[in-house]
This record gives structure tokens, C-alpha cells and sequence, in this order.
């Protein structure tokens, strides 16, 4: 269910609120304007803060009832200790979005009077989270057992640029919701054929180029990586390209490239994120040359599959033994990299869930970062930071290289479980000409337990570290 979004002055006076939110930093004061409005409801807030019942603790909820008239309920959500972290108020309004949500109340107002323009992005970011649904393959239930969606969102804010900041947070929200929508459907209903028409959506809507190369134009590029991930399935896989001509002409593009791998015989539905970035970039009408890229097939055992011991050749020319056919994406990845160099780009990042090892390695708070450009691994971080999608970078030693040496070709698709996602991340520079850096997010993409905040699934990250890195090169 779509949510709309919009925006009330914090001046207004006695709004009526079927729920509103009120995010407070720990050891929490209230400004004049929601001194006003708690005066309106008897005082309850000043007198939660000053008996220390609600403390403004990260997380931390405080729910009562208001009156006849004005906000019906009321909840506090703590932000944690100032200076507030990104994320804080992303995870206070995705909180207060799921309560609304399980209390059936069908609208919410997000009381930030005091917000920045960024933390009213990160608060539309957090809403449209907390409200995300996928119920397109369910039964509903008995009607008498349903609870209304959630689908108007309200800030409430006076701050000069709440506009334009509600504007780039719906924008970002609308990013997510169809990364997230992609990476929940299932791989009978997400075909590489879904995602030739949702980029053909994207580019009409926003103005973008269109590009979608199938079997026969990968065969005529001598992408033997890619198409032997596909040779297993008859469907047709496909490579989109999208291009947001934002920027002069001539002027070097970023490219954003991502792996759609609708189902994978090694147990997981893999999902890009460059399509959500290309939907916020094209709504935000950024003034800067970007390319997103998604390779896109079905990994799939049967009589024509790709076996362990073959040996393909890339689009580049160099041959891979493969090693481990559950290893795909970094195949598909391989061609799509190296047909990335055809845009003459000034950066290239791109994003999996590539590997196990990452997990293991970071758990599931940050992304694995590697790169052949060290000032570009500092802005991608700096995105990151932005996004509340924290990273960490890894090495690319030439020591990890004898783990991919084959005695037969070129390359190992990969190097064993040792250092297992350093040695994908250098098998995919071997694809590269350009400044790039590689994401790791098989940690971050989705989650397998209810984080609170979010519901269990798809997060949308890197989304966020897409969309901040651009903005960040056209201020």
C-alpha cells in the first residue's frame, strides 16, 4: 500500500492526530512550540521527562492516550545520547511507523520541530520503513480481523527547508520500497524479464536511456562469464543499463552497478540496489551523469549447466576455471564491470551479496568495502556514514592473488574459504580499468530476525550509500 507524505507547520494550532510521535534525545527538553502542545495535553510529556519515566534512551518508547480533541495517542521514542548518530531519527520514525501499523491507526504525524533538514530525511526514510509491507501473495485476513494500513505520514515542522527535505526523503524512500519490493518477490515472480520492464518503467518516467542486452547481444559482446551462469535455465537473462544524463554532456559518468540474481540453487533470491538509486536519482532530478547497471539471470543445475572444471572466457578476454558454480554472481559481475568501461566512467561502485565470508567477518552492521582508489573508498565510507549504513574496508593484497591463480587459466572463480571475500573482491578487479570500489552486503541486504525497527527481510541497503555517494559529488 502506497504511503503519502506531507507536511504540517508546527505552529499549527490543535491538529488532530490518530497518532503522534514525538522523537527526544536522551535527557530530553522541550522546545517552546511541543511545550505548547504538551500544555494542550495536560502536561504528560514534561511530566514523563522531568520524573525520568521516559529518558530519551536509543529505542526507548513511552505510548499514552491524548484527549477528545488534538492527538488521540502519543508516543515518545527515544533518540539516544546527542550529538545524535545518523540513523537516529531514520529508527525513531521507523518505530513509531510500526506502531501505527500494529495499532491499525492508519495515519502518523512525526513531531520534528527541532530536526535538521537531514534528520527530516532520515525520519520520511525511517516511516516509509516502519510501513513497508509485502502482502501481494497472501490471503487476506477476515475482514473483522483487519487492522487499516499505514498510509499517510505527516511531519510536523516549521524549519525553512522542510519542503525541500520532505521532497529528498520521499524520494529515498521511494528508492528503498523498490529495492526492498524486488528483493522480497520470489524468483517465480522476479524474472530477469521483471527487471528489463521495471527499468523500461524507470527510464520513462524520469527521462533516462535505455538500454537491455539479452542471450544473443551478450553472446555477440563474448561475455562467457555472464552467460554461463545462464546456460543452465531457458530463460533469457538480461544486462540493463540505465542512464540519468543529468549532467553536461561529456561529462565522465558514475556507474552503479549490481547483480540480480533471481534465484540461486545455493539457497538465496539475490536482489539489486542500483535499481532503487536509479528511482531516487531520477526523482531528485540530480544534476550529474549516472549510469546503473543490473546483470540479471537464474542460476539453475540441469543438462546444459555450467559445471565445475569449465573453463569460460570474459568479456576482457581472460579465462576463468570455475572452481565452485555457486559462485555465480561474481561471474555475472565479471561482464558487467568490464562492459561498464564502455561509458568512460569517473567511478564505478558496485554491490553484492557476494559472500558468505563477509558475514562471518563483519556480522551484520557493516558492509565490506574494497577498492582500487583509496580517495574513492574514503568517499564511498563517507556515504556510508551519511546513509547510517556504516562500512569497513578490507585489503586487496597482491598476497590474496595466489588464492585465484588457476594452473589452467587465467583465473579461479574462487579461492577457498580462507580471506573468502578479499579473494572475490580481487577476482572482480581483474575487471576493471577504472576508479572502483566494491560493496559486500550480504550482511546488511536483508535480515533474518525482527530488528525492531524494520521487520524481518529485505533493508534496501546500499540504497543509501548509492544515493548519498552521488549527492555528495554534485555539492
Amino acid at each position: 500500500m502506497p504511503v503519502h507524505f506531507s507536511l504540517l507547520p508546527s505552529t499549527a494550532p490543535g491538529f488532530d492526530a490518530a497518532l503522534l510521535v514525538v522523537p527526544l534525545a536522551s535527557s530530553p527538553s522541550l522546545s517552546p512550540a511541543l511545550t505548547a502542545l504538551d500544555q494542550s495535553l495536560g502536561g504528560i510529556i514534561g511530566r514523563a521527562v522531568e520524573r525520568r519515566e521516559f529518558r530519551g534512551n536509543r529505542d526507548e518508547q513511552y505510548h499514552f492516550v491524548g484527549g477528545p480533541s488534538g492527538p488521540q495517542r502519543v508516543l515518545l521514542v527515544g533518540l539516544g545520547p546527542a550529538p545524535l548518530k545518523p540513523g537516529a531519527w531514520r529508527r525513531a520514525a521507523a518505530i513509531g511507523a510500526r506502531f501505527a501499523t500494529k495499532a491499525g491507526t492508519g495515519s502518523v504525524h512525526i513531531w520534528a520541530d527541532s530536526a535538521t533538514a537531514s534528520e527530516i530525511e532520515e525520519a520520511v526514510v525511517g516511516a516509509g520503513a516502519g510501513a513497508w509491507d509485502y502482502p501481494d501473495l497472501k490471503t487476506p485476513p477476515p475482514e473483522a480481523e483487519r487492522r487499516a494500513p499505514l498510509t499517510q505520514v505527516t511531519v510536523v515542522s516549521s524549519a525553512a527547508d522542510a519542503a525541500t527535505a520532505l521532497d529528498v526523503g520521499v524520494a529515498l524512500h521511494e528508492g528503498y520500497s523498490l529495492a526492498r519490493r524486488l528483493g522480497q518477490m520470489p524468483g517465480n515472480v522476479c524474472t530477469p524479464d521483471t527487471f528489463a520492464e521495471v527499468g523500461r518503467d524507470i527510464a520513462a518516467r524520469h527521462g533516462m536511456t535505455l538500454t537491455v542486452l539479452g542471450r544473443e547481444e551478450m553472446t555477440r559482446e563474448g561475455m562467457g562469464s555472464f552467460l554461463c551462469v545462464a546456460q543452465g535455465t531457458p530463460e533469457d537473462p538480461k544486462l540493463v543499463a540505465l542512464e540519468h544524463k543529468g549532467g553536461p554532456a561529456g561529462q565522465q559518468p558514475v556507474v552503479l552497478v549490481g547483480k540480480g540474481l533471481c534465484f540461486d540453487t545455493g539457497g538465496i533470491s539475490i536482489k539489486p540496489a542500483p535499481m532503487g538509486a536509479m528511482e531516487t536519482i531520477g526523482r531528485l532530478k540530480l544534476p550529474i551523469n549516472v549510469v546503473g547497471l543490473v546483470g540479471s539471470t537464474t542460476n539453475m543445475p540441469s543438462g546444459t549447466a555450467v559445471k565445475p572444471g569449465d573453463v569460460v572466457r570474459a568479456s576482457n578476454g581472460k579465462t576463468i576455471e570455475i572452481i565452485n558454480t555457486d559462485a555465480e554472481g561474481r561471474l555475472v559481475l565479471a561482464d558487467v564491470l568490464h562492459y561498464a568501461s564502455r561509458f568512460n566512467p569517473s567511478a564505478v561502485i558496485d554491490a553484492a551479496t557476494l559472500t558468505g565470508a563477509i558475514v562471518i567477518g563483519l556480522g551484520h552492521t557493516a558492509v565490506g568495502v574494497f577498492g582500487s582508489d583509496d580517495a574513492l573508498i574514503a568517499e564511498v565510507l563517507a556515504a556510508g556514514e551519511r546513509a547510517a549504513e556504516k562500512g569497513w574496508q578490507l585489503p586487496l593484497w597482491d598476497e590474496y592473488k595466489e588464492q585465484i591463480k588457476s594452473d589452467v587459466a587465467d583465473l579461479r572463480n574462487t579461492g577457498g574459504r580462507a580471506a573468502g571475500s578479499i579473494t572475490a573482491a580481487l577476482f572482480l578487479k581483474e575487471f576493471t580499468s577504472f576508479p572502483w570500489v566494491h560493496l559486500d552486503v550480504a550482511g546488511t541486504a536483508y535480515s533474518q530476525s525482527d530488528l525492531g525497527w524494520i521487520p524481518r527481510g529485505p533493508t534496501g541497503t546500499p540504497v543509501g550509500i548509492f544515493v548519498h555517494f552521488v549527492r555528495g559529488r554534485v555539492r
